[in-house]
């Protein structure tokens, strides 16, 4: 009777290890899930973001003025340089790309096709990608300048406006009589994946540096 005492307290100890064990492997596999799955993010997100210094570069690069000898727009085919774009109050400095695909906005902010050009009446809208070019943006507040550069001139809009809206609200996308520039990009800015909103920015046309009679309205 002793000895089968004896052999029942060896096991039930021997099966109480092995339950201690089977967690402690359970949490060493989460842990390095976890080390694997945060490393992938930050290898990505390094990635992307050198993708994007590299993309801007060389956009620089072919930038040149659109404009011919009559002061009137050339046309600019898509992923070339439409406009060079800064925020002074943030030191930032960007340079614009036409069309706002996928493969137009790995090489920087994009004009929307079919939307006004900065300094004429309408409504010129550009977008960027919240986690690369357009990160600066969670900065910018009311009453901030953005320069934008192209061929037709120089042109100051002050920022007006910041808001967040749905993605299925559009008013940022819609003509506008006076010459406006909205800078549209997803939101929230660390939020990681799709994101589900969008972040806005309107501005209204302050100064102008131009060859072309100054716009302020849609008369």
């Amino acid at each position: 009777m002793q000895t089968l005492s004896i052999y029942s307290g060896v096991r039930n100890a021997h099966a109480g290890v092995l339950s201690e064990r089977r967690p402690s492997k359970l949490k060493r596999a989460i842990s390095w899930l976890l080390v694997f799955g945060g490393t992938f993010l930050f290898a990505l997100g390094a990635y992307e973001f050198l993708t994007s210094v590299l993309n801007q570069a060389e956009v620089a690069e072919d930038w040149h003025p659109p404009c011919d000898k009559e002061n009137s727009y050339t046309p600019i085919p898509l992923g070339d340089a439409f406009a060079r774009l800064s925020i002074p109050r943030l030191d930032a400095n960007m340079f614009v790309v036409e069309g706002t695909g996928k493969k137009q906005l790995r090489r920087g902010p994009g004009h929307l096709a079919g939307t006004a050009l900065p300094g004429t009446a309408g409504n010129c809208v550009i977008a960027g990608h919240r986690d690369t070019h357009f990160r600066v943006l969670k900065d910018i507040r009311r009453g901030d300048d953005i320069v934008v550069e192209n061929g037709l001139g120089r042109f100051v809009y002050r920022v007006t406006k910041v808001s967040i809206v749905p993605p299925k609200d559009t008013r940022s996308l819609m003509p506008t009589p006076g010459p406006t520039l909205n800078l549209v990009t997803c939101y929230p800015f660390y939020y990681v994946g799709p994101a589900p909103k969008r972040f806005v920015v309107r501005a209204e046309l302050w100064q102008q540096t131009s060859n072309r009679p100054r716009v302020l309205d849609g008369g």
